[in-house]
C-alpha cells in the first residue's frame, strides 16, 4: 500500500504539503495541490484514519444507538443524523438496542472504546449502567438523547411535544363526540408517561370524567398492540388513542378479531405519520411526528458541543429542543361521519394557543 511519502515524492514535494492538501488545513498552491491530488490517485492512495485520528484526537465518527430499527418511524431520524453529519464530515455507526438494556449498554461500551467523537442515544427502559456513566464523563464525549428522557442521565435532548400532540388528538375526538376515549400507550418511560398527561388534559378540559379502567399498557410493538387492543376492546370504549403507530397496527388486528369496524364502530388516532398511510382503508388520522428533523436536530446539538462557534467557548449546561407535532385528520377518527353535529364537547389546553 502507498504511504503518505510515496506520495510526497511522487508530487515531488514534501508530506507537509501532501497532509496540507488532504486535511485541507492550509494553503498550498493550486499546481502543488494538482500535483499531490494526481499522484494520490496514481497511487490509490488511502489515508491512515487510525494515524489521523490519533493526531487529530478525533475519529469523525458518531455513534448513534437507535431503539428498534424495524419500526419505520426509526429510519427517518437516522437519515436526519446521518445526513447532518455527513454535511460537517462526520461518519455515522449505527447500532439497534431492541430497548433492551443490556445490548444498548454493550452498544455503548463498543461506542467508547472505538472512541467515537459523540453519541446519539435513545435510552431503554432502566438506568445507565455506573461504569457507562463514568466513562462518558472521563472521556468527555458529548451525549445528546433523543426523544426519551433516560433515567438518571444529563445531557442534551431533542424531543416533541409529547402532551401537546396527544392532547389535541383525544380532543379532536372529544369534537367529533366521542365520550368513551380509550388509551392504548407503551412501556413507563418519559415518552409515554407525557402522552397520557396530554390524554388525560384533554379529558379534564372537557369535563368527562377520566376512567382508569380505559387506559392499557403493553410496549410499543405490534404484538402488544393486538394484546392490549384485546384488553381494552372488552371494555367497550367508543374511540382510541394509540400512543404509538406500531401498536396500531396490532390494534387494527384487535378490531378485526372483535369484528369491529373503524371508524363506523369505534373511532381511531394514533401517532406518528408516514406517506403509505393513504394507502390504508380506514386511512389512519395521527399525530405527526418530525422524524428528520428530530435527526436534524440532535446532529447539530452535537456540532454544537465540538464544533463552538468560532470567539466561544464550549457551552455549560444542558439544552432541550422540543419540536412541534401536527394533526393529520383522516377517516379512522370518524370525521367524515360525525363532522358538524351540534353541541359537542370541546376541550381547551389549558395555556396553550392553536396548533398548526
Amino acid at each position: 500500500m502507498a504511504t503518505i511519502v510515496d506520495v510526497a515524492k511522487r508530487a515531488r514535494v514534501s508530506t507537509a504539503t501532501v497532509s496540507a492538501v488532504l486535511n485541507d488545513t492550509a494553503y498550498v498552491s493550486p499546481a502543488l495541490k494538482s500535483r499531490v491530488t494526481d499522484a494520490v490517485q496514481e497511487l490509490n492512495y488511502q489515508p491512515n484514519l487510525v494515524a489521523r485520528s490519533l493526531a487529530r484526537q478525533r475519529t469523525q465518527t458518531w455513534g448513534m444507538v437507535a431503539l428498534n430499527i424495524a419500526n419505520p418511524f426509526w429510519p427517518a431520524v437516522v437519515r436526519g443524523v446521518e445526513d447532518a453529519a455527513r454535511s460537517h464530515k462526520y461518519e455515522l455507526l449505527l447500532a439497534n438496542s431492541d430497548d433492551d438494556p443490556e445490548k444498548e449498554a454493550q452498544y455503548l461500551r463498543l461506542f467508547l472504546a472505538k472512541r467515537v467523537d459523540a453519541i446519539l442515544l435513545t435510552k431503554s427502559r432502566g438506568r445507565m449502567p455506573d461504569d457507562i456513566t463514568e466513562q462518558l464523563k472521563a472521556q468527555g464525549v458529548p451525549l445528546v438523547q433523543l426523544m426519551r428522557f433516560g433515567t438518571g442521565l444529563k445531557s442534551d435532548v431533542v424531543t416533541v411535544d409529547e402532551e401537546g400532540g396527544a392532547f389535541e388528538a383525544v380532543a379532536h375526538l372529544i369534537r367529533l363526540g366521542y365520550t368513551r376515549i380509550g388509551m392504548v400507550n407503551g412501556p413507563n418511560v418519559s415518552t409515554s408517561r407525557r402522552r397520557f398527561v396530554g390524554y388525560k388534559q384533554a379529558l379534564d378540559s372537557a369535563g368527562i370524567p377520566y376512567d382508569p379502567d380505559l387506559v392499557v399498557s403493553g410496549d410499543f410493538r405490534v404484538e402488544a398492540g393486538y394484546d392490549t387492543g384485546i384488553t381494552l376492546l372488552k371494555r367497550k370504549p367508543d374511540a382510541v388513542f394509540v400512543a404509538n403507530y406500531m401498536s396500531a397496527v396490532g390494534f387494527m388486528s384487535a378490531l378485526r378479531q372483535y369484528q369491529l369496524r373503524c371508524p363506523e364502530d369505534i373511532g381511531l388516532v394514533t401517532c406518528d405519520d408516514h406517506p403509505w398511510l393513504d394507502a390504508f382503508s380506514p386511512r389512519l388520522t395521527t399525530v405527526n411526528l418530525p422524524k428528520y428533523e428530530i435527526g436534524q436536530a440532535a446532529a447539530e446539538l452535537v456540532v454544537g458541543q465540538l464544533e463552538p462557534p468560532d470567539g466561544e467557548k464550549k457551552r455549560r449546561g444542558y439544552r432541550t429542543i422540543t419540536l412541534k407535532t401536527s394533526l393529520k385528520i383522516r377517516e379512522s377518527c370518524g370525521y367524515p361521519l360525525r363532522a358538524g353535529r351540534p353541541g359537542l364537547p370541546r376541550a381547551q389546553a389549558p395555556g396553550r394557543g392553536p396548533r398548526t
